[in-house]
C-alpha cells in the first residue's frame, strides 16, 4: 500500500523526543526538555499587531503563489542590509517554513542517482529529503577539534561525476558551528570549479555569539550566481509556529521551485506574510535582546555539561543547541527494576536521561554523530540548572 521512498523514511528525531517528553508530562511525570528547536521567546508585540492590522484590512486571501510582493521586496532589502547582497523580488521565493523552502529545492534540483554533499554532523531533515526524491545523500565529516568547522579538503574529496549540490548550515544545527570565512571561500572556489549549486542554509544567522556570519553568497557574483540562500522568520522573530521561510538565488531555479510549490501548498499564509514584511523591516532590537539572553545561556548549559563526569562540550559560537559529547559514558550500565541496561550509544544515553533523570535530550545518530546528543538552551536558567543536576545525579549511579 505504502510507497517505497516512504518505508525508510526516519521520523524526525527532534520532534519524537518532544512528543515522548509531552505525553510523560501529560501522565504527569516532571520532565525537563533540551529537545525544543524553537526560541522560549514570544513573538514581539510589533509582529502580532502586523497580522491583526492585515486580517483588518482583509489580507485574508490567496496571494502569489511566491509571496506578496511587498515581502518579496523586504527579504531583498533585509539581504542587502545585512550581506551586501542584491536581490529582486522575483529572485525570491516564500514558502510555509524554511523546511518546505527546501524540499522545494529538492523537488526542483534532485533527479534519481544525484548526490549531495552534506556536512556532518547535519540537520536530520536535509538527507531524508534529498532520499525522498531519489537523491543521494553524502555525508562529509567535520572535525570537533575545529569546532565543527567545514572541511573544504574532504568535500572536495568528495565530488564525483553524480554532485549536484552541497547543503552548508551555519550557524549550524545541532553543533552551533559557525564557518569560517576561510572554509567558506575553499568552498565557493570548489562549487564555481565544479560547476555545483550551494544551497545556503542562514536561520540561525541572527544568532551568532562569536566572530561574524558570512553569507557564502556574499564572497563574489561567481559563487552568488550557484548559491540558493535560505532563511526564515522562525528563529530570529520567534516565529517558528508562522511558517515563513524564504529562499533567494538564481531566477530559474526560483521560478522551478515556484512552480513545484504551485502544486504542493501555494502560498504561504497571507496573514502570516504581513507579519514577517514587520519582523524584517521593523525595528530589530528585540532580535538582538533574545541573541544576548541565549549568548548568556549557552556558557551556563557548556559550563555545567563540562563537568558532569563522561560528559564534554565544546563551546557553540552560535544558534541555541549544545552538542555534548557522552562517548565517555558509554560501556558503563543503569540498573533499575526492569533490569540492567548498558549505554552503547546516543540512543541509550538519550533514554537512559529521560528514564533515569527525566530529561530528554535529542541522539546525535540521526545528525551523524552517535558519539553526542544535542541539548537546546532555549530555556530558563532554573530549567538548565535543574536539568544538569539531575543529569549529573543519573550519572553519577552509573556502574
Amino acid at each position: 500500500m505504502l510507497a517505497e521512498r516512504v518505508k525508510t523514511l526516519a521520523p524526525s528525531s527532534t520532534l519524537a523526543v518532544q512528543a515522548k517528553a509531552k505525553a510523560l508530562r501529560a501522565r504527569g511525570v516532571d520532565v525537563i526538555s533540551f529537545g525544543a528547536g524553537e526560541p522560549d521567546f514570544d513573538t514581539p508585540e510589533r509582529i502580532k499587531a502586523a497580522a491583526v492590522e492585515a486580517m483588518r484590512r482583509g489580507q485574508t486571501k490567496y496571494t502569489d503563489v511566491a509571496g506578496v510582493p511587498e515581502l518579496r521586496a523586504a527579504v531583498c532589502a533585509k539581504l542587502k542590509r545585512d550581506h551586501g547582497l542584491a536581490y529582486e523580488p522575483d529572485d525570491v521565493l516564500v514558502s510555509c517554513g524554511a523546511k518546505h523552502t527546501l524540499f522545494n529545492m529538492a523537488v526542483a534540483v534532485l533527479d534519481p542517482g544525484d548526490e549531495v554533499l552534506i556536512p556532518s554532523p547535519y540537520w536530520v531533515s536535509y538527507p531524508e529529503q534529498a532520499r525522498l526524491v531519489g537523491g543521494m545523500p553524502v555525508e562529509v565529516p567535520t572535525r570537533e577539534a575545529t569546532g565543527f568547522d567545514l572541511d573544504p579538503e574532504r568535500l572536495a574529496a568528495a565530488v564525483t561525476p553524480r554532485t549536484k549540490a552541497i547543503v552548508l548550515n551555519s550557524p549550524n544545527n545541532p553543533t552551533g558551528a559557525v564557518f569560517s570565512a576561510e572554509a567558506l571561500g575553499n568552498v565557493a572556489r570548489l562549487a564555481v570549479d565544479a560547476g555545483l549549486l550551494v544551497v545556503s542554509d542562514e536561520c540561525y544567522e541572527a544568532l551568532t555569539f562569536e566572530g561574524r556570519h558570512v553569507s557564502i553568497a556574499s564572497l563574489g557574483p561567481e559563487i552568488k550566481a550557484r548559491t540558493l540562500v535560505i532563511n526564515t522568520c522562525s528563529k530570529a522573530y520567534a516565529m517558528t509556529g508562522w511558517r515563513i521561510g524564504y529562499a533567494a538565488g538564481p531566477r530559474a531555479l526560483i521560478r522551478a521551485m515556484t512552480d513545484v510549490q504551485s502544486q504542493v501548498t501555494s502560498n504561504a499564509s497571507s496573514v502570516a506574510q504581513w507579519a514577517a514584511v514587520e519582523a524584517l523591516l521593523g525595528p530589530q532590537d528585540e532580535v538582538r535582546v533574545m541573541a544576548a539572553e541565549f549568548d548568556r545561556r549557552r556558557h551556563l548549559i557548556v559550563d555545567g555539561l563540562n563537568r558532569l563526569p563522561g560528559v564534554s562540550c565544546i563551546k557553540p559560537k552560535g544558534a541555541f543547541y549544545a552538542f555534548a559529547n557522552v562517548a565517555g559514558l558509554f560501556g558503563r550500565s543503569s540498573a533499575s527494576a526492569a533490569g540492567t541496561t548498558r549505554l552503547d550509544g546516543s540512543l541509550d544515553v538519550a533514554a537512559f536521561l529521560l528514564d533515569e533523570a527525566r530529561v530528554a535530550v535529542v541522539p546525535g545518530v540521526d545528525f551523524g554523530s552517535d558519539a553526542h546528543v544535542r541539548l537546546s538552551y532555549a530555556t530558563s536558567d532554573a530549567l538548565i540548572r535543574e536539568g544538569l543536576a539531575r543529569m549529573d545525579a543519573a550519572i553519577r549511579k552509573l556502574r
